[in-house]
This record gives C-alpha cells, structure tokens and sequence, in this order.
C-alpha cells in the first residue's frame, strides 16, 4: 500500500487551501532568506541549488529568479507540471526530478539544498526520514549547506489548537488535530465543503521532532554542524520562534 503523502489525488485537491495566495506571496523573501543564511556573497548564478519536496515550485522559481541553477524533485507529477508552467511564465530555466526523496542522490551536486514549508517527516519510521536526510547530505558539495524548515514539536505544542475552520478557495476548511502517542506526530484531518456539501475527506499524521532531535539526525546524516533558528533571520529558537529553521553544513 502506498503511503498517503504518494497520493496525487490529495495534493492537487487540497493544493488550493495550502498553498493559497499568502504562501505565494512569501516566496521571494524565502528564496532572499535562503541566501543569506547560507551566506553566499558570490555570484547567484554559480549556485547549484536542491529544491527537496518543491512541491508547486513556488521556492524554486524565486531562487532561479536570483540567478541560481535549480533542480526541484517531488513525487507529484501535476505539482512539477505546475512549477513548469510558472518557470516558463517567469522565463527561468530549472530541472524538474520526479522522484522520491527516499531514494534521490546526486552526489555532490549541490551548494546548497533546501526542504521548505514543513515538507518533512511524513514517513511511517524514522529510519526513513534519516534515509532521505543522508540522501541530501550525500547530495550536498564539500562546505556545501542544507536548510530545512519545520514545524518543530515545541511549536506544535505552544500553539495546538483542536481545530479551526475557515473559508479558502471557495471552500469552507473544517479542521480537526490531535496528538499522536507521547508528541511523537500530529494528526490532521481536513474536510472541504461548498454549499453542495462534502467535498473532500482526508486525515494524515506527520511525526514531529523537537530540533534537537533533528540535529541529532542531521549530524548522523554527514554534515558537520547544525545551527538552530527561530527564523530566517537568524533569531532564536525560543519560546518566541515563528519556525524552526536548521541550517546545516557539510566538512570541506
């Protein structure tokens, strides 16, 4: 049986109220904060960029924007079908890899690779998870830097709420959360209504890991050193965090 996060269905119905008009907005300030914390004065078209779970392209777009030579990989073919027609709407070349993070290597590729918008931890173990983490690592040049941003569990537990509904994209979203074992994932599940009714129906469980924990799996992963923050501007990880940022960097 295939995972759920493999299910193209879902993605393109639920496509909408994730990745509604704010996300879009935020991408250039994402790919400006992507840079800086890699702190890669050169040249942005000397870079070599991983799009890990690009998902729509939203972020790769941006990056190959700034100049940079950007390979996004996703599983959902219709997402990397979108991503394509937004390049060409933007006149910007990037590859586009369909494959599974699980088993995607391209060894020393990269100077910097990214995994952006909570776009991890979706694997039923965490053997898993730390394959795809070793696959980025291996994936990543001597120096080179990998930057993933997640919702860390101290979030997750400051701001849970057992559900909200709002209307999006001409639906009405009812949402419902709960805890999965001892903090270990979070379950979510989502309807979609329009004045006809149900529309869709869907529930997930994402693991959750506390930034410790992923620094842990980062530096098993093979890179060197793994800094924590609350931000893209570098600020804390702390009870005032809007995300968890790490940024990671591979030994020369």
């Amino acid at each position: 049986m295939n995972d759920w996060f493999e299910n193209e269905d879902f993605w393109v119905q639920y496509a909408p109220i994730m990745f509604d008009s704010s996300r879009w907005a935020e991408a250039s300030a994402v790919a400006e904060g992507i840079f800086k914390l890699a702190g890669k004065d050169r040249d942005p078209h000397s870079l070599h960029i991983l799009d890990a779970g690009c998902g729509l392209g939203r972020i790769s777009v941006e990056l190959a924007l700034c100049g940079a030579q950007v390979t996004g990989v996703d599983m959902i073919r219709p997402f990397l079908d979108a991503g394509a027609e937004a390049a060409a709407a933007e006149k910007v070349e990037i590859e586009w890899v369909q494959a599974d993070l699980r088993n995607f290597v391209r060894p020393a590729a990269f100077d910097i690779a990214v995994n952006m918008y909570t776009s991890f931890g979706y694997c039923k173990t965490i053997q898993e998870d730390a394959q795809i983490l070793h696959n980025i690592a291996e994936s990543v040049k001597p120096d080179g830097f990998f930057i993933l941003e997640m919702l860390g569990r101290e979030i997750a537990v400051r701001d849970f709420t057992a559900g909200e509904w709002f209307e999006r994209a001409g639906y009405t979203v009812l949402t419902d959360f709960s805890v999965e074992g001892a903090w270990e994932g979070l379950r979510s599940h989502w309807q979609l209504y329009t004045k006809e009714g149900l529309k869709a129906d869907h529930c997930f469980v994402q693991r959750l890991y506390a930034a410790t924990e992923l620094r842990e799996l980062l530096l098993k992963a093979g890179f060197h050193s793994v800094e924590i923050y609350g931000d893209f501007d570098r600020s804390p990880y702390n009870e005032k965090a809007r995300t968890m940022i790490l940024l990671a960097q591979k030994s020369s």
